[in-house]
């Protein structure tokens, strides 16, 4: 079963960086601890129901969307390559939702050439970026400024 096996990788994988990793970082022992609880939560709610549907796809997502680390940004690209599920639209079409549930930075979030192309489905227009900025990341043009060093992939967890 792909959704558990996700889920299950994602909680060894936090579990082995370890909090004395994080000590010092600003609010790391916090982001490890939140986002273990978001993770079981995760798993308790595909639990629930168990056949492949939509909301057991849209918290996967989230719980992906929710470890990408503060002042980065992903693709929806890579979160679908790394659920091995769907495609990076239908992590567009779930992202979208993401605002019914609080706590999912999905402006976060990016198309593979750095822009801000989820920018219209916000509040506002202009949120995405003034979120993005907020967290020290320079954007022109709807555009990330430096993406190839500010890109993260959730592979990134594996090999840490």
């Amino acid at each position: 079963m792909l959704i558990g096996t996700r889920f299950k990788r994602l909680n060894r994988v936090i579990g082995e960086l370890g909090l004395e990793r994080c000590k010092g970082l600003e609010g790391g022992e916090q982001r490890i601890a939140n986002s273990k609880q978001q993770i079981a939560n995760s798993i308790t709610n595909a639990k629930i129901n168990k056949n492949m549907s939509e909301a057991n796809y849209f918290e996967q997502v989230y719980a992906v969307t929710r470890l990408v680390p503060r002042g980065r940004v992903t693709t929806y690209g890579a979160i679908a390559d790394y659920l091995a599920l769907g495609s990076a639209r239908m992590v567009g079409w779930a992202l979208n939702k993401s605002f019914h549930t609080g706590g999912v930075p999905a402006h976060r979030v990016v198309n593979r050439k750095g822009e801000l192309s989820g920018r219209n489905y916000f509040p506002t227009p202009d949120m995405m970026q003034e979120l993005l900025e907020q967290e020290g990341v320079i954007i022109k043009n709807n555009c990330v400024q430096d993406f190839e060093r500010l890109y993260w992939h959730p592979q990134e967890l594996e090999n840490a």
